[in-house]
C-alpha cells in the first residue's frame, strides 16, 4: 500500500501526497510516526523494496526516492529497516537481475540503524553482506520453509533442501511441515 504512494509509476496525485519525494513519502512517514506514538520506535520497523516491481510498481528515480525515504526513516530511530534486494521480482526470483545485493549497500549510506536484508540469500552471500557492513542481519523465507533446520545447516555448511514453490500457500502440510531435517535426509 505504501508503495502506491511512494513510487511515481502509480502515484499520479497532485495534492500533498504526490509529486516530490517529500510528498510521496509523506503517507509512509506520517503513518510510521503515528505507530511510533503508540508503540515506541524500538517496536516499529519498516520494510521497503527499492527495486520492487510487484503489481507493475516503478519509479523514475528509485535511487533518489529510496535514499530520501531511508534518510527520513533514519531520524525516527526504528527497531530496524527491512530491505528486499533486487534479486526478487514480485514473488519470483529474477535470474535476469544482478545476483549481487545493491539495495542494502546503497541504503546503508543514508540509514545508520539496523538493516535486515532479504531476497534470495544463501549462506555465503548472507555472510558477505554482513561482513561488508551493508546489513546487520539477513532474513530467509523460502529456504526456511524448505529447511526446518536452516540455521544449523548454514552453520555446518550442509546442503539445503530445494523448496517447491507450487506448494506455497497451498493450505495443507505438503510443502510446509514435510521437509526433512538434514539428519533425516542423510539417513534416507
Amino acid at each position: 500500500m505504501f508503495d502506491q504512494f511512494l513510487q511515481d509509476g502509480s502515484n499520479k496525485r497532485t495534492d500533498i501526497y504526490g509529486g516530490s519525494f517529500e510528498n510521496r513519502a509523506r503517507f509512509l512517514l506520517d503513518a510510521t510516526r503515528a505507530v511510533i506514538s503508540v508503540w515506541g520506535s524500538d517496536r516499529v520497523a519498516v520494510r521497503l523494496g527499492p527495486s520492487g516491481a510487484f503489481g507493475d510498481m516503478s519509479d523514475s528515480d528509485p535511487e533518489g526516492l529510496f535514499t530520501y525515504v531511508a534518510a527520513e526513516l533514519g531520524k525516527l530511530n526504528l527497531a530496524y529497516l527491512h530491505l528486499i534486494e533486487p534479486r526478487v521480482r514480485g514473488n519470483l526470483d529474477d535470474e535476469t537481475r544482478s545476483p549481487n545485493p545493491v539495495a542494502s549497500q546503497l541504503i546503508r549510506k543514508f540509514y545508520s540503524g539496523t538493516i535486515i536484508a532479504a531476497g534470495g540469500f544463501k549462506g555465503a552471500s548472507a555472510e558477505a553482506i554482513i561482513t561488508a557492513g551493508d546489513a546487520d542481519l539477513v532474513a530467509f523465507g523460502r529456504d526456511f520453509i524448505a529447511n526446518p533446520d536452516l540455521p544449523e545447516r548454514l552453520l555446518r555448511r550442509q546442503p539445503l533442501n530445494p523448496y517447491d514453490r507450487e506448494t506455497f500457500f497451498g493450505g495443507t502440510d505438503v510443502g510446509y511441515i514435510d521437509y526433512p531435517f538434514y539428519e533425516e535426509r542423510a539417513a534416507a
